[in-house]
């Protein structure tokens, strides 16, 4: 779905570099786990391109970009209506595919017209629960 939105956006080797780190990544990386991954093909590249190139994305609707981890913006290509489980120790990230519809009575939408919503459950990850014991 990455690369089908981004047909009619000019496909430099960096871009489709960073296209294809996203492809299908449920990992929901930040643009320094990006910038990381495709340095080892263009060593050149700027931490600034990988950056540019992730918000040029978000503002066509190709990728999310989650604000949930307090120390860095992560990117989801999965641009699919789901929701988020966030691990509060290592800040792990997994997708939660369940269809929640919220019934907010009129007084409380401020005569706003809800158009979606995300909802964030928090816990601590199996790996962490192991540590922990």
């Amino acid at each position: 779905m990455i690369q089908q939105k981004e047909k009619s956006f000019k496909q430099t080797p960096q871009r489709l570099a960073i296209l294809e780190c996203l492809k299908g990544n449920k990992s929901h990386p930040s643009a320094e786990d990006i910038f990381q991954k495709v340095k080892k093909k263009f060593p050149t590249m700027s931490f600034a391109t990988v950056y540019n190139n992730l918000e040029a994305m978000k503002k066509r609707g190709t990728i999310h970009s989650l604000t949930i981890d307090s120390e860095r913006m992560r990117y989801d290509p999965n641009t699919s209506c789901h929701h988020h489980i966030i691990c509060v120790d290592c800040k792990k990230i997994i997708d939660v595919s369940v269809n929640v519809k919220l019934n907010i009575p009129e007084e409380e939408k401020c005569d706003f017209d809800i158009l979606g919503n995300h909802i964030e459950f928090y816990g601590t990850c199996p790996d962490c629960n192991k540590e922990g014991q």
